[in-house]
């Protein structure tokens, strides 16, 4: 269930900025936290969820580009 809903947010918030270095630096932050909020509640604890948050978001931000996110724009 952890991974589905860090997966879902990591892929919907991926779509920020259009150059590889700002959607690694933002889809990092934004999935460090949301890795720590998911880590502290499942009790992995918020450090291991935001290192795991955040690696994931910066590989998927740098690995995307803005065109592969349709936001109906």
């Amino acid at each position: 269930m952890v991974f589905i809903v860090l997966s879902a947010s990591l892929i919907t918030l991926a779509g920020c900025g259009y150059s590889p270095g700002h959607r690694a630096l933002t889809g990092g932050m934004i999935g460090a936290g949301a890795g720590a909020i998911v880590g502290a509640a499942t009790g992995m604890g918020a450090g291991t969820g935001a290192l795991i948050g955040g690696g994931a978001g910066a590989l998927t931000g740098a690995a995307t580009t803005h065109n592969q996110l349709n936001l109906g724009n």
